[in-house]
C-alpha cells in the first residue's frame, strides 16, 4: 500500500514526457540572446534663439515716431553710394559738430558724429548742414551729399559736463601739461615721443592719480627710474601735479587740435 503511494506522487510530480523533450530542446536563453532593454536617448531640447527686431517689427518702427525720422532710418539701414559702387563703412565721412555759436560742441574729445547720425539729425530738422562732402547717398526716395561739418539749431550749455571730473586719460594727462615734459619743459608735437611719469614710483606704493602722474619726456623719464626726487637734486618739477577740470583742457585742447583734421574742419577748430 505504501509503494503504491510514493509511487503515485513521483508519478504526478514528473513532468509530461512531451514537455521534458520539449525543454531539453530548446533551452533557457542566454543573455546575449534576450532583446535589448536599453531605453532611447532622450532628445535634446533645442535652445531657443531670440532674434534682434528687424526693421519692420513695431517695436523697431517705434524708434522713429516721425515720417522724416523714418525715412532716415531706412537711409541709416541700406543707403548706398551713389557716385561710386559698394557701402558705406561706420567710420567713414565723420562730421564736425558744432554748437549754436559755431564753437565745436567738445574739443576734449573733438565733436563729431558718424554720417548715420548726422543723417538722423538732417532729417529731425535739429542741425544746419555748413559743408558737405562730394560723397552721395541715396535711397529710392533722397539722394543728398554726405555733411561734414553740421551746427546744432539749439545752444547746448556744458554746465552738466563742467561739474564731473576729466576721465584720466593718457592725452587728458598731456592737455594738462601742455605737451611738455614737467622735470625738463620739452615740448614734444607727438604723442609717442612723450610718456608719464609716477611722482612716488608705484614701488613705494605711489598711486595712479592725477595728484601723482605727470607728463615726462623718455629720458627724464629713464633718468629718474624708481627713484624719489627728494633723492635728486638737479631734477623737479616745473609745476605740482593736480586735478584738472573740463574747462581748462577744453581751453588747452584749443592750442593743440589734432594732426589730421578735414579741410572743412580747419576754420571752426583752429
Amino acid at each position: 500500500m505504501i509503494a503504491a503511494l510514493l509511487l503515485a506522487a513521483a508519478t504526478a510530480a514528473a513532468p509530461p514526457r512531451g514537455l521534458a523533450t520539449a525543454a531539453l530542446a530548446h533551452p533557457p536563453a542566454s543573455p546575449r540572446d534576450l532583446p535589448s532593454m536599453s531605453l532611447p536617448a532622450p532628445k535634446r531640447a533645442r535652445k531657443k534663439v531670440v532674434l534682434p527686431a528687424s526693421s519692420h517689427e513695431k517695436r523697431a518702427r517705434l524708434l522713429w515716431t516721425d515720417s522724416s525720422a523714418r525715412s532716415v532710418h531706412a537711409i541709416a539701414a541700406g543707403l548706398s553710394t551713389a557716385d561710386c559702387g559698394g557701402g558705406l563703412r561706420p567710420g567713414q565721412f565723420p562730421a564736425l559738430v558744432l554748437n549754436a555759436d559755431y564753437t565745436p560742441l567738445s574739443y576734449v574729445p573733438l565733436s563729431i558724429w558718424s554720417w548715420q547720425d548726422t543723417m538722423r539729425a538732417v532729417f529731425r530738422d535739429v542741425v544746419t548742414v555748413l559743408a558737405s562732402y562730394d560723397k552721395v547717398v541715396s535711397s529710392p526716395s533722397v539722394k543728398m551729399q554726405l555733411p561734414s561739418v553740421i551746427v546744432l539749431k539749439q545752444y547746448v550749455p556744458h554746465n552738466s559736463r563742467s561739474r564731473s571730473r576729466p576721465a584720466f586719460t593718457r592725452r587728458n594727462l598731456y592737455l594738462r601739461d601742455g605737451f611738455r615734459c614737467r622735470y625738463c619743459g620739452q615740448a614734444q608735437d607727438k604723442m609717442c615721443e612723450l610718456t608719464y611719469d609716477h611722482v612716488v614710483p608705484r614701488s613705494r606704493q605711489g598711486a595712479t592719480s592725477w595728484e601723482n602722474v605727470v607728463t615726462a619726456c623718455k629720458a627724464c623719464n629713464l633718468r629718474k627710474g624708481d627713484r624719489l626726487l627728494e633723492h635728486i637734486p638737479d631734477m623737479k618739477l616745473s609745476r605740482a601735479p593736480h586735478q584738472p577740470t573740463w574747462h581748462e583742457l577744453q581751453a588747452t585742447a584749443r592750442a593743440f587740435p589734432p594732426h589730421h583734421l578735414h579741410s572743412d574742419w580747419i576754420d571752426y577748430v583752429l
